[in-house]
């Protein structure tokens, strides 16, 4: 995990800073409204910013979702996860199945949707679900970086151990401002 932040996570954020190097005016926007309005930016910089953007931020947000020691869903996370996957057992084998799924690399995600409704969504290299109007709340990073060292070619094996380290308490409060509509607030912005 060091090696994955401290120089996987680090290399993106250098060459997201190169990349707004010489575009004042891009610099002081959010991650979100680099990444979806990325076709709006100058053709000169949009691959670069649209993959490193994405590397800060999916990155920053998996880091963020895993904390030492295990916990369990709580609250109306918990209520939701049960109405959307039946219970917690489901919703995490649907998650390793989604995780499995992703050919390559990217990440399976939690999400929300504007009507507080759960689902699993994946996304290739470093897309994010943000631009579909989803809220995100959890995310799973599958590129080989995340695990190889440890866990070689089993990513399922990495995936169970990730499991024991979600941080439901910030997955928890994510989705709560998932349902506080204060996460859509980041989509009420002129595209540049």
């Amino acid at each position: 995990m060091h090696l994955h932040h401290d120089r996987h996570l680090q290399t993106y954020v250098d060459n997201l800073n190169k990349a707004l190097q010489n575009e004042p005016t891009l610099q002081t926007l959010p991650l979100e409204q680099l990444i979806c309005n990325v076709y709006g930016l100058p053709s000169e910089v949009q691959t670069a910013i649209h993959n490193n953007a994405g590397g800060v931020y999916n990155h920053i947000f998996y880091f963020e979702g895993m904390r030492p020691g295990p916990q369990a869903p709580s609250g109306g996370l918990l209520q939701q996860i049960n109405r959307s996957f039946g219970n917690v057992e489901a919703f995490q084998k649907q998650m390793k199945e989604a995780a499995l799924s992703v050919f390559g690399s990217g990440y399976a995600w939690l999400v929300s949707d504007r009507m507080g409704g759960l689902k699993i969504v994946t996304t290739a290299n470093q897309d994010t679900p943000l631009c579909s109007n989803l809220c995100p709340i959890l995310n799973l990073d599958v590129w080989e970086h995340a695990y190889y060292l440890k866990h070689y070619n089993l990513r399922a094996d990495y995936i169970d151990d990730w499991f024991r380290v979600v941080n439901w308490d910030q997955v928890n409060k994510r989705y709560q401002n998932c349902e506080k509509k204060k996460y859509w607030e980041l989509f009420e912005f002129q595209m540049v």
